[in-house]
């Protein structure tokens, strides 16, 4: 939680408080904050067992930090084989995929329509490329 915090923000922080709760209150607001903390902790770990034994044995294994999406993307799919995903990546064959032959060029015909199995090439000048309405 407080990772992030370093040596000189957590002296600011701490002279602050004095300077707030003063010196002769400061230590009752430490341990009544640390109640606070305790007693927060106390009830999410009641909470945690509760839902643990409401979902029963096949759950007894169940975190509550895999229902953070990262943590439930990186353990069920990049890392789990339950999924099948190893088998699935290394199934494609990209050399098979891949063709020899460049695709073809759509050459426009004499009659103004497109023709793919044409190897077609420049368009004349002034002419414009075929457009597809659908692809843009």
């Amino acid at each position: 939680m407080f990772n992030d915090i370093g040596l000189p923000e957590m002296l600011v922080l701490i002279v602050i408080a004095v300077i707030v709760f003063g010196p002769d209150k400061l230590p009752k607001v430490i341990q009544d904050t640390m109640a606070f903390i305790r007693k927060v902790r106390s009830f999410a770990d009641n909470a945690k067992a509760d839902i643990r034994k409401e979902l029963g044995p096949e759950f007894k294994d169940f975190e509550f930090e895999d229902l953070n999406p990262k943590t439930f993307v990186r353990k069920n799919l990049l890392g789990g084989d339950e999924l099948g995903l190893k088998e699935i990546r290394n199934g494609f064959d990209l050399n098979l995929d891949a063709d020899d032959e460049p695709a073809p060029v759509p050459h426009r015909t004499a009659g103004g329509t497109v023709d793919m199995t044409k190897g077609g090439g420049d368009l004349p000048s002034g002419e414009r490329p075929p457009f597809d309405p659908d692809a843009t």
